[in-house]
């Protein structure tokens, strides 16, 4: 294992409602959903048609510029909705699970004699290929570029983030496997990031990866936090990125022979009630009506999202669970929430980074954390370079700078500052403590995306 990694800068935001070290009954649904948008990258093509039988691993779409990567069914079933928007863009594939989840077989096989070229055919044709990240531009890869190096991140220490030791209990063999598989993708290294504190043997005694343990506040579990500080991305460079449970599914695929997408997820917030905030076994796509109305507090408006507050996507109360998360969290949303005094209220129970509350001298009160809702608590206006965002942005980067050269597009100025390390996740703090309440990850968004089409 090599030296530790110990982030300084950054923010922990600690929100009641953390799901207990408890396995409940699995979440199941009628209907399981496949969402092209979780894929920045990916130009989808539908290959199925409303009616058609598929068998969990079966291809759903393709991608028009490489259409090899497939995205696949989480379940076997029948194809019941095609669902498009504006301009016909595609939103979603809903299929409808026949119970007994049978499986598109892709046969078992030992990576060690395989070669890259088998290896990616057979992730791309699985539907997992997708769900690793590229950078620059944080996209899915091109399979025809071999990475310099592979990074892979285990741990996450977003607000209200699951356990990682818990997360990835007894998934030693397919987690080696897969790191295996990805060493012989890269012509570099695979680089594992995992929480100083783990206790798992399997990530800290890792074969054909070099071992980084991670110390400090949020962002620290990003992936781009620790590519910057092991080893970052020039220009030309391109890096593979992912979290332990893809490497889990590649895996699996190998060993197993199918694309299995079961995993281990978090439900918890302060909206859902206490005996139902706990870990459960389901699937990426699964329907979560059923849960959210037996699981969810009755007394306030509500802000249910799939993934952690920061990052995640906003679901409605009869949404689906998104392909990269392991967690879902619910809120309130505020919207109905009239406060004695308003503003100018003493506050000794809210949140403050700026310490505009007294409760920052009060924190031995709030242990156990704070009950924040969705409101963005201020008005929007011009970036204020107030260097509030070089506080908790532990990057070697200017922020500020970079927001800035994006807004502009000034494609010399934003190579200079870093945005091929960057993607919208690391900003994702910034967001949270911007006085001027911009919406920063989707303006990094739009600048990748932008650049992306200027410059392949």
């Amino acid at each position: 294992m090599n030296k530790l990694i110990e982030i300084k800068k950054g923010l922990d935001i600690k929100l009641t409602g953390k799901a207990g070290e408890e396995i409940r009954q699995p979440l199941v649904s009628e209907e399981y959903s496949v969402f092209p948008e979780d894929f920045p990258g990916f130009f989808p093509k539908v290959s199925v048609h409303q009616g058609d039988k598929v068998l969990a691993g079966s291809p759903v779409m393709f991608d028009k510029n490489h259409p090899e990567i497939k995205l696949v069914s989480p379940v076997s079933g029948e194809v019941t909705a095609v669902n498009r928007g504006e301009k016909r863009k595609l939103l979603n594939i809903v299929v409808r699970s026949d119970g007994e989840n049978r499986y598109l077989e892709f046969g078992k096989k030992d990576v060690k004699t395989l070669s890259a070229g088998e290896i990616t055919q057979v992730l791309a044709a699985s539907g997992i290929f997708a769900l690793i990240r590229q950078r620059p531009y944080d996209i899915v890869p091109n399979p025809d570029v071999r990475p310099r190096d592979i990074f892979v991140t285990a741990f996450s220490s977003a607000p209200l983030a699951p356990d990682a030791d818990f997360l990835l209990q007894g998934e030693d063999a397919d987690f080696q496997t897969g790191i295996d598989a990805l060493s012989a993708l890269t012509e570099g290294k695979v680089y594992l990031g995992i929480d100083y504190k783990t206790k798992s043997g399997f990530l800290t005694n890792a074969s054909n990866a070099e071992v980084y343990p991670v110390k400090g506040p949020h962002p620290a579990g990003n992936a781009g936090v620790q590519i910057n500080h092991i080893r970052p991305v020039n220009k030309g460079e391109t890096v593979w990125t992912l979290d332990a449970q893809t490497v889990i599914y590649i895996g699996r695929l190998f060993n197993k022979g199918v694309a299995d997408f079961s995993r281990l997820i978090a439900i918890a917030g302060s909206e859902i009630k206490p005996e139902y905030r706990a870990y459960y076994h389901t699937l990426p796509g699964v329907c979560l009506k059923e849960y959210f109305d037996r699981f969810t507090e009755e007394k306030r408006h509500k802000r249910y999202i799939s993934g952690d507050v920061l990052t995640g996507t906003q679901i409605a109360a009869d949404g689906f669970l998104h392909a990269r998360d392991s967690l879902v969290t619910v809120i309130p949303e505020g919207d109905e929430t009239n406060e004695f005094l308003g503003w100018i209220s003493p506050g000794f129970g809210k949140f403050s980074v700026s310490h505009s509350y007294p409760s920052f001298i009060l924190k031995g009160l709030f242990r156990k954390g704070y009950d924040i809702d969705a409101r963005i608590r201020g008005g929007r206006r011009a970036m204020i370079m107030s260097e509030e965002f070089d506080r908790v942005f532990p990057m070697s980067i200017l922020p500020e700078y970079l927001l800035r050269a994006i807004i502009a597009f000034d494609i010399e100025k934003m190579e200079n500052l870093g945005i091929y390390e960057v993607a919208p996740e690391d900003f994702a703090l910034c967001e949270f403590v911007d006085t001027s309440k911009m919406e920063l990850q989707a303006i990094v968004r739009e600048g990748l995306d932008k650049l992306y089409k200027e410059m392949v």
